[in-house]
C-alpha cells in the first residue's frame, strides 16, 4: 500500500512559499500536501479539523511549521526551535515525542536546532512577557500549534506530529515588521532549508506494511512539485 503524504501547517503565505520551494525529493506518500491555516487558534483548529474529517487516513503525519519568535535569551534569528511539548493559553501541555529525533534530522543537515516547549498566545506577545514565559520554562511562542495538537488528540491521536518555528526575533532584539527586515530573509531560507530533515523525519515515522518483514523501507518515486492546498 502507498504510504500518505505528509501534510503541512502553516499560518502565513511566506511560509508556505518558503516550504513549497524546498527539496521534498523522496518523500513518503509523494509530494506533500501544503496548507495556509490563517493566523491564530480558532483559524488553525478549523482548517485541521475539516482536512483530517474530509480525507481519513489521508495524510501519514502531520507538522506545523513557521516563524516564530524565541522567548529564551540566546537564540538567533535563522535557529530552529523544534517543540518537544506545546502549551496552550489556558496551561494544557501537548507532549510532542518526535522533537528530540527531528532536532538531530535538523543538525545532521546542517542546522541549528534548539529543542523546548513553545507557549501557542492568543495575541503577540512582547517585553516582559515574553521573559515571563521562559521563566515558567518554554523556549518559543507561536499562534497555532497547540489548536492543532488538541485538534489531532480528538480525532486522528495516533497521527505522528511535530512543530518547528524558525526564529525571526529574539527578546534581545524584537523586531515590529519582520517580513521587512533582513532577519525575516534569513528564517525564510532557513524554513526552506528544514525540507530535508522533515522528509527524513517522515520516513523514519510512517506506518510500515504488516509482516515479518516489516522492517524494510519501500522508497517511494522521487517527485519536486509539492501540492498546496488552501
Amino acid at each position: 500500500m502507498k504510504p500518505a503524504p505528509l501534510l503541512v501547517l502553516c499560518a502565513l503565505g511566506p511560509e508556505v512559499w518558503a516550504l513549497r520551494g524546498g527539496d521534498w525529493r523522496g518523500a513518503a506518500g509523494g509530494p506533500p500536501v501544503l496548507v495556509r491555516t490563517g493566523v491564530g487558534r480558532r483559524r488553525a483548529a478549523h482548517t485541521v479539523r475539516r482536512l483530517l474529517t474530509s480525507a481519513p487516513g489521508g495524510y501519514g503525519a502531520v507538522v506545523v511549521a513557521g516563524f516564530g519568535a524565541a522567548v529564551a535569551p540566546g537564540i538567533t534569528p535563522g535557529d530552529v526551535i523544534v517543540a518537544d511539548g506545546v502549551r496552550d493559553a489556558e496551561g494544557n501541555l501537548f507532549a510532542v515525542d518526535s522533537g528530540p529525533e527531528l532536532s538531530r534530522a535538523l543538525k545532521t543537515r546542517g542546522l541549528t536546532a534548539h529543542t523546548g516547549v513553545h507557549h501557542t498566545a492568543d495575541h503577540v506577545v512582547r517585553g516582559l512577557e515574553r521573559r515571563a514565559l521562559h521563566l515558567q520554562g518554554a523556549l518559543a511562542v507561536d499562534m497555532e500549534a497547540a489548536a492543532v495538537l488538541a485538534a489531532l488528540q480528538e480525532i486522528r491521536p495516533a497521527l505522528p506530529a511535530a512543530v518547528l518555528r524558525v526564529v525571526v526575533d529574539t527578546p534581545e532584539r524584537e523586531l515590529l515588521r519582520p517580513g521587512t527586515l533582513p532577519a525575516g530573509v534569513r528564517a525564510w531560507r532557513t524554513l526552506r532549508a528544514t525540507v530535508p530533515a522533515l522528509v527524513d523525519w517522515h520516513e523514519q515515522n510512517r506506518p510500515r506494511p504488516a509482516g515479518p518483514r516489516s522492517a524494510s523501507l519501500n522508497h517511494p518515486t522521487p517527485s519536486t512539485l509539492p501540492q498546496e492546498a488552501s
